[in-house]
C-alpha cells in the first residue's frame, strides 16, 4: 500500500470510529450496488505558524498535492484553501484555519495554552494530519470557546483529525441528484443540515452540497467525559464547466453553512 492511501486509509478509520453514522451511511449505499467514491477531505487548524494550513497540508504536499484555490469565510473568521492530486482519483483535501488574531483575548489566551503543550516535532510528523487532540482540555474551556466559535470548541475538544469525508453523487446509480440521496438518507432515519437550506449551492454555481448533523459523541475532558457533536458526513454533486470537466473547487457561501454541521443544538 501506498504511503498515500496509508494516510487517507487511517484518516477515515479514525474519522468512521469518531462518526459511526458515516460506516453506516457507506454501508447502505454499498449494500444497494453503488460505488461510494470520497470527492473530499477536510481539516481544521489554527493559523498559528506552528499548525496553520501550511504545516498541516505538508503531509499532503509531500504526497503529491499541490495547492489549487483559496476562500475566505468573514462571519466567521475562517480562511481555507483546497488541494489536487495529480491522480484524479484521489479525493481533494480542504483545509481551513481560524484568524485567531480577530478573536477575543479570552479565546487568544485559550488557544495560546493549548498550543504550549504541542510536542514540538509533531506539525513535521507525516502523521499529523491524524494525530488527534495533542493538549489536555477541560469542560468549561471546551464551552467558552465554543459560545464564541463553534469552529474553535470543534478543533479545541478534537485536534488534528478529518473532520469530514464527503460522497461524490456523481457516482452513484439509484441517487444521481442531491434531492433523490437526502429523501433515502432522511427515510433511514438520518437528521440532515437545513442551515441556508437542505441543499446549498446550485447547478449554476456547478456544486450542490448536503451532510447530516454531527452525531454527538462521549470525549473526555479534564473534568470527565462529556457529549458533544463529533463529525458528520458530507455529499458532493459537481456539475461540468463549459470546457466539459467537472469544477472541481468550492462556494465559499455553500462551504460556510456547511461547517454548521457541528453546531452544538
Amino acid at each position: 500500500m501506498s504511503p498515500t492511501m496509508t494516510l487517507l486509509d487511517r484518516l477515515w478509520e479514525d474519522y468512521a470510529s469518531l462518526n459511526p453514522q458515516a460506516g453506516a451511511i457507506h454501508r447502505l449505499l454499498t449494500a444497494e450496488g453503488e460505488r461510494v467514491v470520497n470527492d473530499h477531505i477536510a481539516l481544521r487548524t489554527f493559523n498559528d505558524p506552528r499548525v496553520n494550513i501550511d504545516r498541516l497540508a505538508s503531509a499532503f504536499t509531500a504526497m503529491g498535492y499541490r495547492a489549487a484555490d483559496s476562500y475566505e469565510f468573514p462571519e466567521k473568521k475562517l480562511d481555507a484553501r483546497h488541494y489536487e492530486h495529480a491522480d484524479a482519483t484521489m479525493p481533494r483535501v480542504f483545509i481551513s484555519e481560524l484568524r485567531i488574531e480577530e478573536c477575543s483575548a479570552g479565546l487568544r489566551q485559550r488557544v495560546s495554552a493549548l498550543l504550549e503543550e504541542l510536542p514540538p516535532t509533531l506539525p513535521a510528523s507525516p502523521d499529523f494530519p491524524v494525530s488527534g487532540r495533542p493538549w489536555s482540555l477541560g469542560f468549561p474551556d471546551y464551552r467558552a470557546l465554543a459560545d464564541e466559535s463553534e469552529y474553535a470548541g470543534w478543533l479545541a475538544a478534537f485536534g488534528f483529525r478529518a473532520n469530514h469525508f464527503t460522497v461524490l453523487v456523481n457516482a452513484l446509480k439509484k441517487h444521481p441528484t442531491l434531492q433523490s440521496l437526502n429523501v433515502f438518507l432522511k427515510s433511514k432515519g438520518f437528521a440532515l443540515n437545513t442551515s441556508g437550506g437542505e441543499i446549498k449551492g446550485t447547478p449554476a454555481d456547478l456544486l450542490e452540497q448536503s451532510s447530516t448533523l454531527a452525531d454527538k459523541v462521549d470525549v473526555r475532558f479534564n473534568d470527565g467525559s462529556h457529549t458533544i457533536p463529533g463529525c458528520y458526513y458530507e455529499f458532493a454533486r459537481r456539475y461540468p464547466m463549459p470546457d466539459g470537466r467537472l469544477f472541481g473547487g468550492f462556494i465559499a457561501r455553500s462551504a460556510d453553512k456547511i461547517f454548521e454541521s457541528t453546531n452544538r443544538r
